[in-house]
């Protein structure tokens, strides 16, 4: 319950704001470009290419190492010596570069999100940047023999870590970000109707529901197309997204999922592929179940005419 209210008061704070603003305006002029190369760089900087998001694996680098700097400075403060000196500055400088790569998949994956998370996520960026400079006055220290005063430096600066990592425990088991949003859905595994196949038009998105789980339709070219309509990144609704070379892309945030290509992640914010189903039409409806691969999938949703064609030729 204070973990509740700690978070609330976070997002009241006015002060963050304007940092938020600059923030904003950093990734845009960074990152919020949308040619065919800024997006490149945003869908590795999301971890499209992973399956997984890349901002959380980034951030064992410094957590790590700068908490082996921690039990190396402890040892070297009760019995100094060259070696664990070495090894301390060692593991401070690579945490200082990690820092630096957890921060730019960090803002990357920072300006998708909304109000509540969005104001923790500035709070989180701003104790990292505070723990940050720290380690980087520490290793100055270092460097010039001041081991006391840099140690001092150093174990605050791990504080501050510490509390921004729980922030940013809070954001993943809290608020979701950055997980699979479908995760809690269960797919049928048997072929369930869902409509009608008169229905569903050449081209438009329709959202059905199988045993509770919410599936997007779309028929192209005469072949139906089923992925989970629940979009990976922050639940968004596809079947309220648009069509684009077929693929759909998410109206939240603009992640795009291949329709033909077992849910494929094309475009971030998204990392974790759309659910994909089997398709037919049996009876005049349509049914669905889970699939292994979109393109495996076997044309018995065919278009109408292929339909009608293999109907007269069995009654010949």
């Amino acid at each position: 319950m204070e973990m509740r209210l700690l978070m609330d008061a976070i997002t009241r704070q006015e002060w963050l704001k304007p940092v938020d603003g600059i923030l904003q305006a950093l990734a845009s002029r960074a990152l919020g470009r949308d040619g065919r190369t800024q997006r490149a760089l945003k869908n590795a900087l999301h971890g499209t290419w992973l399956g997984h998001p890349l901002h959380p694996a980034l951030t064992d680098v410094p957590v790590g190492a700068w908490t082996a700097a921690a039990i190396l400075d402890t040892a070297d403060a009760i019995r100094p010596t060259k070696e664990l000196a070495a090894g301390a500055d060692a593991a401070v400088a690579i945490g200082l570069a990690g820092a630096l790569g957890s921060a730019v998949t960090g803002l990357n994956d920072w300006q998708h999100t909304d109000y509540g998370p969005r104001r923790i996520g500035v709070a989180h960026g701003t104790l990292n940047v505070g723990a940050t400079l720290l380690y980087g006055a520490s290793l100055v220290l270092r460097r010039r023999g001041a081991r006391g005063a840099a140690r001092g430096l150093s174990f605050l600066g791990y504080a501050v870590a510490s509390v921004s990592a729980y922030l940013g425990g809070h954001l993943v088991y809290e608020e979701r970000i950055g997980v699979d949003h479908t995760s809690g859905q269960t797919p049928p595994d048997e072929f369930v109707p869902v409509l009608a196949d008169a229905e569903l038009p050449e081209g438009q998105l329709r959202r059905v529901d199988a045993h509770g789980m919410p599936i997007l339709l779309v028929r192209l070219e005469g072949r139906i197309h089923a992925i989970s309509e629940t979009c990976t990144h922050m639940g968004g609704p596809l079947s309220e997204g648009r069509l684009e070379d077929g693929s759909v892309i998410c109206p939240w945030h603009g992640s795009r999922f291949a329709l033909d290509d077992a849910g494929r992640v094309l475009d971030g914010p998204a990392t974790f592929e759309a659910h994909c189903f089997e398709t037919r039409v049996r009876d005049g409806r349509i049914e669905v179940r889970k699939a292994e691969s979109c393109a495996a999938q076997q044309g018995e949703a065919e278009a109408p005419a292929q339909r009608e064609m293999a109907a007269a030729g069995a009654a010949g």
